[in-house]
């Protein structure tokens, strides 16, 4: 590979926009980016969406949040059986122009991407210090997964859907992915979040993970119990530096979580060239990778 070094997977998770994305509103907030193909399909539901003036508009009618929510997933069951997109799973995403307490109405997970909504994430760093320094647990995801599989990820990752507190999410993931008891989980220590805008193949993705970190005994060994995870390696933290540094061995957001977690140890330091675009670049305003096309 000829590219390397950590600033890369911030660009790969933070593109230049050379496709045509149309803002979707609710009232007058932006909540989502559609591909032009899509807004054609809307076009269709002339009740439950506006479209003019390069840009789609829920319907006013739909006042309520659970109006709102009870059309979009008439819209969603809708462009499933058609086979235009994935179906529902199931578990819902907020729809919002900011953060989850300001949602405006929620869509099935399997929608998020191909609307351009928001989505929310938990990713844990579960690590283990020895005599001779730093460890960090990693994943490797099932062959089978639908996005990323066989890619190297967080000991933790998963989606955060509606209504579920960020506290009992992260205890479930916990359990699911990683076979981490109660008592153990909740030592996770909230650290911040990472950020991004990037074009994916089912659509905009301004994305938000929410990182923690959790120290573990040395005794402890991770267990998947949700099949979403083939195997777990503890590995010394110079070496998952240099497979983010070096390769594309992650799941690409995975890199981003585990570059603030070099940052706030310390293994990236700030006389580093990329330092300064790296703590920056991290952390990247809904939809900034759109708004220099559309001046």
């Amino acid at each position: 590979m000829n590219e390397q070094g950590y600033l890369r997977h911030i660009h790969s998770c933070n593109p230049p926009i050379t496709e045509r994305f149309i803002p979707w509103l609710i009232g007058d907030q932006v909540v989502g980016w559609l591909r032009p193909w899509l807004v054609e399909k809307l076009d269709e539901c002339p009740n439950v969406f506006d479209i003019a003036n390069e840009s789609v508009t829920l319907a006013a009618r739909l006042e309520s949040f659970d109006d709102r929510s009870a059309a979009l997933a008439d819209v969603v069951e809708w462009l499933a059986k058609q086979e235009l997109i994935t179906p529902p799973m199931g578990e819902s995403y907020p729809v919002t122009p900011a953060g989850r307490e300001a949602a405006l109405c929620i869509m099935d997970r399997s929608a998020a991407a191909y609307f351009g909504v928001r989505a929310f994430g938990q990713h844990l760093n579960g690590f283990v210090r020895k005599n001779d320094g730093l460890y960090m647990w990693l994943g490797r995801r099932a062959r089978d997964r639908l996005i990323f599989p066989g890619a190297l990820d967080n000991m933790v990752a998963g989606g955060l859907p509606w209504k579920v507190s960020l506290e009992e999410n992260l205890r479930k993931e916990c359990m699911e992915e990683a076979g981490l008891p109660e008592n153990v989980a909740s030592q996770a220590v909230p650290v911040g979040l990472v950020s991004y805008n990037r074009v994916a193949e089912r659509g905009y993705r301004p994305d938000v993970l929410y990182c923690y970190d959790l120290e573990l005994s040395p005794e402890f060994a991770p267990q998947n119990t949700d099949g979403e995870v083939e195997s777990f390696e503890l590995m010394p933290i110079e070496e998952v530096a240099r497979l983010v540094r070096e390769t594309d061995e992650f799941k690409l957001n995975c890199n981003l979580v585990i570059i603030d977690f070099l940052l706030r140890h310390g293994y990236i330091e700030p006389q580093e060239e990329e330092y300064l675009d790296l703590v920056i670049g991290l952390r990247r305003p809904l939809g900034a990778s759109l708004k220099p096309a559309g001046e």
